[in-house]
């Protein structure tokens, strides 16, 4: 169930992300509308040991709740991209139809090695999931 009945909760929910998970060391995140119905949510999220998340989500809403229309997430380890995610459509990849089109991408050949991302939505927020997997990388 989406929790993020407007872009007010959104708003609230991004912008008190350090107070709910204090092992993130700095948030750039921002929400900015583009017109009616319509932003995005674009920035990264700096946790210890030179990790980051860069976020990028384009956000809509009608009559119903809040959806992500598009998005891109990066997980880096200093300059290197660890792995990231996209909705990016892969229709002749069957190892990807249970949860089409979420995936996510990871080595070797990170460009073209994909993996299904089962907890990833359009009608959710994917924020907290993606914290988690970098919290859990941090402390190990």
């Amino acid at each position: 169930m989406n929790p993020f009945r407007s872009l007010h909760d959104y708003e609230e929910f991004v912008y008190t992300l350090q107070q709910t998970y204090p092992e993130i060391v700095q948030s750039t995140l921002v929400v900015a509308r583009r017109g009616h119905g319509m932003a995005i949510l674009e920035g990264e999220l700096l946790f210890a040991q030179d990790r980051r998340l860069s976020i990028y989500e384009i956000l809509t809403w009608d009559i119903g709740p809040l959806v992500i229309q598009q998005y891109s997430y990066e997980s880096w380890f200093g300059g290197q991209k660890l792995y990231w995610y996209d909705p990016q459509p892969h229709p002749n990849d069957p190892t990807l139809a249970n949860n089409h089109p979420h995936h996510k991408h990871i080595p070797p050949d990170i460009k073209h090695n994909r993996i299904p991302a089962p907890d990833l939505s359009f009608k959710e927020p994917n924020l907290h999931i993606l914290i988690e997997e970098c919290v859990t990388a941090v402390s190990d």
